[in-house]
């Protein structure tokens, strides 16, 4: 490899490391207009990036709390189906888009307030403390 293409790809990695992050939208209490299917459709997919529980209201009037795992988008909100997890049942289950009512952002989101920044600058600390073998680990899930 010459200096000069090696010089470009360092370059290439240098700004991808660079690369500005993914904007996080903190959903947590949220709940969605959903006044047409269009609202309906955007707000299952912020459902599926969502890392916690949503309450599902069925127009049966039944409530249903799920993880969003999936979803399949057809022509139409009748077979387009979300996928999903319940806490109380361990199998995969799924629902028509048909059928929702309401869509609440209702359980603790995960994934809100934990940056990247965040974590390097305590492992800069840390490190600058004198602290050795720093390694990256999950924060509790309560």
């Amino acid at each position: 490899m010459t200096a000069e293409v090696m010089k470009y790809t360092l370059a290439q990695v240098e700004a991808l490391e660079l690369a500005p992050g993914f904007e996080h939208q903190n959903l947590e209490g949220w709940v969605p207009d959903l006044a047409g299917d269009d609202d309906l459709r955007q707000a299952l997919e912020k459902a599926f990036d969502y890392r916690g529980d949503v309450t599902l209201t069925l127009k049966s009037g039944e409530k249903v709390e799920a993880y969003i795992f999936n979803r399949t988008t057809g022509s139409t909100l009748a077979n387009s189906l979300v996928h999903y997890f319940t806490p109380s049942a361990p199998e995969k289950r799924k629902l028509s888009y048909a059928e929702i009512a309401r869509l609440e952002f209702s359980g603790k989101d995960r994934a809100a307030g934990k940056h990247w920044e965040a974590w390097v600058k305590a492992y800069n600390e840390r490190k600058a403390a004198g602290e050795k073998n720093i390694g990256l680990a999950p924060d509790a899930l309560e």
